[in-house]
């Protein structure tokens, strides 16, 4: 009697991969031989597979119960032809687990859900200490904010809060009928080299959310962005101490003008 695989659930926005040669680019990128890998959702275990064919000692991450299941069936299975085949699989939401806990250097990697990619990556990104490189598969429009440059179309503050933390490759397109079942949009590969931020770790959220006030009327100006949330004379004084001109738009500005930014946002505070 053949063994049926479990169903996909699209509540969890499952897309399998089809063909482990689609995870040349990541097994590249992370050069992952001898190093511990933790994998967000490995689903069908086509990832797994590459990851362990190239000598990584894998732990992933699955919060669905049957997949969970299966592949430590498969686990069991590839055991019995070959011991040092094996690989760990943990009922885990990754939005849950505490990132500092990894012991140092372990890669992280996954095929995220869309819905969820961004905030998964946000969470691993602080941790350079722990994770020197991370690769994953997300929504090609994610893709091109992630690696995005200033005055690209897709810069925003999420472009800077990655570049601030990482240095982001993009390593390909997957279409949409590389997964089953196929979803409604590309995918793509991205690399991301982790260090540390440029501000403090106290800092962070206060920068962070200036950044993203910088952002929050893309077709403003960034006087007007910044006096959205700081009010007209701050947000004057803020520029004017800058040097910067009132048609200056946050999507000409790279990382480091943030950080001079902030800078003088904290000097402006405590003057």
């Amino acid at each position: 009697m053949s063994h049926r695989q479990p169903l996909l659930k699209k509540r969890l926005g499952q897309h399998h991969l089809r063909d482990g040669a689609l995870c040349r680019p990541v097994i590249e990128y992370l050069r992952p031989a001898g190093h511990r890998v933790v994998e967000i959702g490995p689903g069908g275990g086509v990832l797994t597979a590459a990851l362990v064919t190239a000598g990584a000692r894998v732990t992933a991450f699955e919060v669905d119960l049957d997949w969970v299941f299966e592949l430590r069936r498969r686990r069991v299975q590839a055991a019995t032809v070959d011991p040092q085949a094996g690989f760990d699989v943990l009922a885990m939401d990754a939005q849950c687990f505490d990132w500092s806990r990894l012991r140092a250097p372990t890669l992280v990697t996954g095929n995220l859900p869309f819905n969820v990619a961004t905030r998964l990556i946000e969470s691993v990104l602080p941790h350079s200490s722990q994770v020197p490189r991370a690769a994953f598969m997300v929504q090609k429009e994610v893709a091109d904010r992630l690696v995005a440059k200033p005055e690209d179309s897709a810069y925003g503050s999420l472009s800077v809060l990655v570049a601030a933390q990482a240095c982001a490759q993009f390593l390909g397109v997957i279409r949409p009928g590389s997964f089953h079942p196929p979803p409604k949009v590309a995918a793509a590969f991205v690399g991301l080299e982790l260090h540390p931020p440029p501000v403090p770790a106290e800092d962070w959220r206060a920068f962070a959310g200036l950044v993203r006030l910088a952002f929050s009327l893309r077709r403003k100006t960034l006087r007007n962005s910044l006096a959205s949330g700081l009010g007209k004379a701050r947000s004057g004084a803020l520029l004017a101490a800058m040097g910067w001109g009132d048609r200056c738009r946050a999507q000409e500005l790279a990382v480091a003008n943030f950080v001079e930014l902030f800078q003088a946002y904290r000097d402006l505070g405590s003057a």
